[in-house]
């Protein structure tokens, strides 16, 4: 069973990992499971005020995990998100799949991490404004809700079911036409969506 790792800092944004981590739990077939990672093993607190708590402290991460998903929130400008730049740059370094959305993108700006990739995040004027000269890549940018170039997944705050969608096709957690269903169900709705045998 392949391991993808939810870092959650406080203020998490909630509604950033339901669809993801619940897709990968219906349609993994059991062959991925979900466990968060955070700073402290105490209990961190959402945006939306659900308290989770963590399964692992920076300290005693696995090194087999498949994944790390930054999940955005209000918490990723303060001084102690840098302390998940050892564990971004591990992932980038193994050639795992490393994801962020919402300002968790701007973060990944802040330590290099975008300037060898097509990416997004919320605004572009904030990434190059908040990230200044360690931000080299703006030809990178693109205009999406959500990119996926090699093993970096990114999307702005506003694009949690097309963020899920790149993470599941990139870790191949279904065929492509399971996740296009999925995707085009919760986006659609259950009476707009060409999904013969679901309703």
């Amino acid at each position: 069973m392949k391991t993808i790792l939810y870092f959650l800092l406080d203020r998490w944004a909630d509604f950033e990992a339901a669809y993801i981590s619940t897709a990968v739990a219906m349609l993994g077939e059991g062959k991925f499971e979900n466990k968060t990672v955070s700073l402290s093993a105490a209990p961190v607190r959402s945006v939306g005020g659900f308290a989770a708590v963590p399964d692992y402290v920076l300290s005693d991460v696995p090194d087999d995990y498949a994944a790390l998903i930054l999940i955005g929130g209000m918490s990723w400008h303060g001084e102690e998100a840098a302390k998940v730049k050892p564990l971004v740059e591990k992932t980038l370094k193994s050639g795992r799949l490393l994801g962020a959305i919402c300002d968790a993108c701007r973060f990944l700006g802040t330590m290099g991490a975008l300037n060898h990739c097509r990416h997004t995040a919320n605004d572009f004027d904030e990434l190059v404004r908040s990230a200044g000269a360690a931000y080299t890549n703006a030809n990178g940018f693109v205009h999406r809700q959500a990119v996926c170039d090699g093993n970096v997944v990114t999307a702005n705050g506003t694009a949690s079911a097309e963020f899920a969608r790149e993470v599941l096709r990139a870790l191949l957690v279904a065929d492509e036409k399971t996740i296009d269903c999925w995707y085009e169900f919760h986006k659609l709705g259950l009476y707009t969506a060409p999904l013969p045998g679901m309703r």
